[in-house]
């Protein structure tokens, strides 16, 4: 990657005034230019036939490359492959490959759909071999929920889905710059080229950073959690802080040469625009 991306990250909104506020805040983000915008799939995967449809649809609206998550659960490999050409179809040309959280959430058991995957290098393995797809996979700079600490173990599955043919990597979101240059550096040790993308969350709703820190098993520092409890009751302040911490970090990467940021939008614009103003990347166009 010659120059750093910028991207965006929306999730499939459950009904129609939803969905009039991702139209609304995708148009809004037009002014950073994003170089590729990405659609979530639901906990558990509830929200696949939706997520389809709105990744065809921004692809339309905008022009602009869409990354199509694509996860293991609930799905036989026939229904992935007919997802993949729904796709295809659709003229999308790069997928994120997640194993995604079971049904009941993260902490809950895996459980095997019959005809089915369980690992996300499978899934990589399967987007390739349909022909056509740049494939992406997730990268956890705070180490993967399952593998209780064992970053080696992380560092296997990434250089694996490398070898399998992932072009890229996002992570999870986080929140100290020496997470993410330690696992790219633990990744460059074994000759990988995998470019590492960072995901960011600003923080807009403290309880919304919780549930989410919950989710993707992101430890949240104490003195940012400090910081929040702090000023909970006053969303404006709340926003602020999350402003200001997040162009901190994307700052930081930026002096670490990292090859893309990427915001967890939550569907709004106001702070990721607020956070690319501070960074000087808006009117990229």
């Amino acid at each position: 990657m010659e120059h750093m991306t910028v991207s965006v990250e929306f999730f499939p909104p459950k009904d129609d005034a939803g969905e009039a506020r991702l139209w609304e805040a995708s148009s809004a983000l037009e002014t950073i230019a994003p170089d590729f915008i990405s659609v979530t799939y639901g906990a558990g995967g509830s929200t696949r036939d939706r997520t389809v449809a709105i990744t065809k649809e921004i692809t339309k609206r905008t022009g602009r490359g869409t990354v199509a998550h694509l996860t293991c659960v609930g799905s036989t490999k026939e229904e992935l492959i007919e997802i993949l050409n729904q796709y295809k179809g659709a003229g999308i040309k790069s997928i994120l490959a997640l194993r995604g959280d079971p049904v009941g959430g993260p902490a809950a058991n895996w459980v095997t759909t019959d005809g089915g995957f369980d690992h996300a290098d499978q899934l990589v393995e399967l987007a390739i071999s349909q022909g056509g797809f740049d494939v992406g996979v997730a990268a956890f700079p705070d180490g993967h929920p399952a593998s209780s600490g064992n970053s080696e173990k992380d560092i296997d599955v990434l250089i694996r889905k490398e070898q399998l043919g992932a072009t890229f990597a996002t992570t999870q979101f986080f929140f100290e710059s020496s997470k993410w240059e330690s696992l790219v550096s633990k990744l460059e040790a074994r000759g990988s080229k995998l470019p590492v993308i960072a995901g960011i969350l600003p923080i807009t709703n403290v309880k919304q950073l919780h549930r989410m820190a919950e989710l993707g098993g992101t430890p949240i520092p104490e003195k940012i959690s400090k910081l929040f409890n702090g000023i909970s009751e006053d969303p404006d302040a709340v926003r602020k802080a999350g402003a200001d911490l997040a162009t901190k970090l994307c700052q930081e990467l930026i002096t670490l040469k990292v090859p893309g940021l990427h915001f967890y939008t939550m569907n709004t614009a106001v702070a990721t625009l607020e956070i690319c103003g501070n960074l000087g990347l808006n009117n990229r166009g």
